[in-house]
């Protein structure tokens, strides 16, 4: 957008005519004015971001047919349009920022193929917001690498990905006609980028991101924040304790004054994402970065832990850095051996870290106000709705079990159908009850993950079938009613069979609902946003179910990319939701203050 262009207001928008909303909105959907217009009638807007959603919520409650009228409304990348010339000047600027307008004979040609093959598999064109996640642009193979995987999405799927990438590039559209840069999601953006420059080898060698407990990896990303928060947030309390945890401590207006505990972890899953984790020590780092430069104290502190593990990638033991803080850190991890045969201790050691000093580590209640913790949502459902920020209800209780059925086995050609103890058949069964099972309640769900037939052979019955079970709810009583179901059940499949059964409970997990106070304080950070509040549970174990145990605490869930992937590479946000979350921090922090204030 040209700076001599005026900048676009809600408050024009709100005292514009329709017609002038729908013109002072126009390029913003390709093509599309009606979705401008319907807009228009559920004014006034409370802030950009909530016109952003009401512009998506037009077109997800749209018909199908104006759904894919939109979607073919767009042009193909590098295609007919962009040759001749004829594409909208929003295009137009878009798809030269990507290099597409530059493409060599073989990636032309390669997208051509790309363009033909997609129409022919879904019936309208591969949309991409290629100004990407951060706005900043795509780069050509990053673009041809997502055709690709894209080619074999479901055709539901895809419809729904290429309405959210719309959307995309009609918010980055929208910042140009508002003149309006994210720029503290930008910072938090980046700083995630920085982070994962840090992974193990093996996988850094192949760009895949891996830090797991206490290796060099995971030393240099803890030395990053250390660095940051000392240099560029200006905590007044910087440091690594006994675990590991990286705690930044920005003062109060009195030093001893209680404080708000927040962050998240730091560690990632192999070959795992950005922002899990990463996002919740960002955030509020970004925050206290804002305090500081403005020279503004609070009457309470704010410590920022980012944990040093939470995901069990290295060693069998979880959640060793919040554990510690809530005087759970057991001394029997110390001696769990890693697959190098590395015990715990010594690599704490190899970091320089003094165990005797763990036990010290627990936290004083009395000295702080609560825990909260952004996270990004590692699952579809703000994405389905359209919405940036979600606020967490609870997060799910869990229990894993493993499993074993025994039968006999037998040829598989002589033994007859009616005569058979096959113990694979028993546990698909006890799967599809699980399925169903869970299915029947809200909120609960059920997983069988593993299965293995041992020494199974294809011509043989099988005679022994293991499996893992996963069931999670929201409540302890909804989870353990699920497994006493599936207990029975399962009984009853093996007197039917002839078979004998053993179940063994390896881990749970008690639920953590959200304390009423900190869920509200969250509830009015997004509102004060302009965006509907939408709760929801978390299905993930996160770290604050282990502060759940010592302080009242509530989540806030940001929206992820890619249908809500996570635990994958393709994890994704855009720099857009991560400057909501940074403002909705700030919100609450706010609440804090005039609660506390005289």
């Amino acid at each position: 957008m040209s700076s001599l262009m005026p900048r676009l207001t809600i408050e024009q928008l709100n005292a514009a005519t329709p017609a002038e909303c729908v013109a002072l909105l126009d390029g913003t959907y390709e093509h599309s004015p009606w979705i401008a217009a319907r807009a228009a009638t559920q004014r006034p807007f409370k802030s950009l971001a909530h016109l952003k959603q009401v512009l998506a919520e037009v077109v997800r409650h749209a018909r199908l047919d104006e759904q894919l009228g939109l979607i073919r409304a767009h042009p193909e990348l590098a295609g007919k349009a962009m040759v001749s010339k004829t594409l909208t000047m929003e295009s137009t600027g878009e798809q030269s920022r990507a290099g597409l307008t530059d493409c060599t004979p073989a990636e032309f040609a390669q997208l051509q193929q790309l363009n033909a093959d997609y129409n022919a598999r879904f019936g309208f064109p591969f949309i991409l917001a290629v100004r990407g996640p951060r706005g900043q642009g795509l780069g050509r193979q990053e673009i041809i690498a997502t055709f690709e995987r894209r080619l074999t999405a479901h055709p539901e799927d895809e419809r729904a990905e290429c309405l959210r990438n719309i959307h995309r590039i009609a918010e980055i559209r929208l910042g140009d006609k508002f003149g309006l840069s994210p720029e503290l999601g930008n910072h938090v953006w980046d700083g995630a980028e920085q982070l994962a420059q840090h992974s193990e080898p093996g996988y850094a060698e192949r760009g895949e991101l891996t830090v797991t407990y206490l290796t060099e990896a995971h030393r240099a990303c803890a030395a990053q924040l250390v660095r940051w928060m000392r240099e560029d947030c200006g905590f007044d309390e910087v440091g690594i304790d006994a675990v590991g945890n990286v705690v930044g401590v920005y003062h109060g207006t009195e030093p001893q004054a209680r404080r708000l505990l927040t962050g998240s972890h730091f560690d990632t899953v192999r070959n795992g994402g950005k922002y899990d984790g990463r996002l919740g020590i960002l955030v509020p780092m970004a925050v206290v970065r804002e305090l500081h430069r403005a020279g503004r104290r609070l009457p309470f502190g704010i410590e920022v832990v980012g944990f040093a593990e939470e995901e069990g990638q290295r060693y069998k033991a979880t959640f060793i850095g919040s554990s510690a803080l809530v005087g759970q850190f057991e001394p029997m991890w110390l001696d769990q051996l890693d697959a190098e045969g590395i015990p715990m201790r010594a690599a704490l050691a190899e970091a320089g870290l003094d165990v005797a000093q763990i036990p010290a580590l627990a936290r004083d209640a009395a000295r702080y106000l609560g825990f909260v913790e952004v996270h990004i949502e590692q699952g579809p459902v703000l994405s389905e709705l359209d919405l940036p920020l979600g606020v967490v209800s609870s997060i799910n209780g869990s229990v894993r079990l493993m499993g074993e059925v025994r039968g006999q086995a037998s040829h598989a050609g002589t033994t007859p159908m009616g005569r058979r103890r096959d113990a694979a058949a028993a546990v698909a069964e006890l799967l599809l009850f699980v399925e169903q099972r869970a299915a029947s309640v809200q909120h609960v769900v059920g997983t069988v993950g593993m299965l293995s037939v041992p020494n199974g052979s294809i011509n043989v019955v099988p005679g022994c079938c293991r499996f893992s079970l996963d069931i999670r709810a929201t409540t302890d009583a909804a989870r353990d009613a699920c497994l006493a179901d599936v207990r029975r059940h399962l009984d009853e499949i093996c007197a039917a069979r002839g078979l004998h059964a053993q179940l063994e409970e390896t881990m749970r997990a008690p639920a953590a609902p959200s304390d009423p106070a900190w869920q509200a304080r969250w509830e009015r950070a997004v509102a004060q946003l302009g965006l509907p509040v939408h709760t929801l549970p978390s299905g993930a174990g996160h770290d604050a179910m282990k502060l759940h145990e010592l302080l009242p605490q509530a989540m806030l869930f940001v929206r992820g990319g890619n249908g809500g992937i996570s635990h994958n590479p393709l994890e994704s946000i855009t720099s857009d939701d991560a400057e909501l979350a940074v403002q909705a921090f700030k919100t609450l922090v706010d609440q804090l203050e005039r609660e506390m204030t005289p």
